[in-house]
């Protein structure tokens, strides 16, 4: 019997628990605060008789908080000596439900739902708050349902700001092309004079020969 004792003594402790979540635009994370120590901590507890980890993680955070809970991904395990024995605790992300569903359990005196860096100061232990920072700023980063996504009207509004300053663009960049025919001005825009110097691929009127005709006359007209 005293074996047995000793060997229950030294066994680890197995418990779970979970990050509880409520709400999605601005997330709130739950503490709640233990009757006999009142300290405040994360929602766990130990497992029951052949009870899974992921089961005892809801359970406790239903019966802590009093919301149901929608749960995620497993987040990490906390590892700690407890009464001179290990103690694992193994935490799952949780969404709760908008409203209560049950009374506290009579082990808790208060539940409290805090923006994350409220949360993590408002804890107890050292080792909670820094696993509940780390663990609450990677939830912050990777899921982020929180982030408000523009109205369609907003984003229509900007893509056709965004087309007129573009034409407007290239109007100006291109103003040195002339959009009409050489010889016509623009609206509200003097006429360009005309250039007297001929493009250098034209035969200049100047240095054609008149017809054998008008030579053959001329020479007539000389004597």
């Amino acid at each position: 019997m005293k074996k047995n004792k000793t060997k229950a003594l030294r066994s680890p402790i197995e418990a779970a628990g979970g990050i509880v979540m409520r709400g999605r635009v601005r997330p709130l994370f739950a503490v709640v605060q233990l009757r006999r120590q009142k300290t405040w901590v994360l929602p766990k507890g130990k497992l029951n008789r052949n009870e899974t980890a992921l089961a005892a993680a809801r359970r406790e955070a239903i019966e802590e908080t009093g919301h149901d809970v929608e749960v995620g991904e497993f987040l990490g395990s906390l590892v700690y000596t407890s009464s001179g024995r290990p103690k694992t605790v193994r935490f799952w992300r949780m969404q709760a439900s908008r409203r209560p569903v049950a009374k506290l359990m009579d082990d808790v005196r208060a539940v409290l739902w805090l923006p994350l860096a409220k949360a993590t100061t408002k804890l107890t232990h050292e080792r909670e708050k820094l696993f509940l920072d780390k663990v609450g700023r990677q939830l912050m980063r990777q899921n982020g349902p929180w982030k408000r996504k523009s109205p369609k009207s907003a984003t229509g509004a900007g893509r056709k700001a965004k087309a007129a300053a573009k034409r407007a663009s290239v109007g100006t960049a291109g103003s040195a092309r002339r959009p009409y025919p050489r010889g016509h001005a623009q609206r509200g825009e003097e006429p360009a004079p005309r250039s007297t110097e001929a493009a250098p691929f034209q035969i200049q009127s100047a240095t054609r020969r008149p017809p054998p005709a008008i030579r053959t006359l001329w020479r007539l007209l000389r004597r």
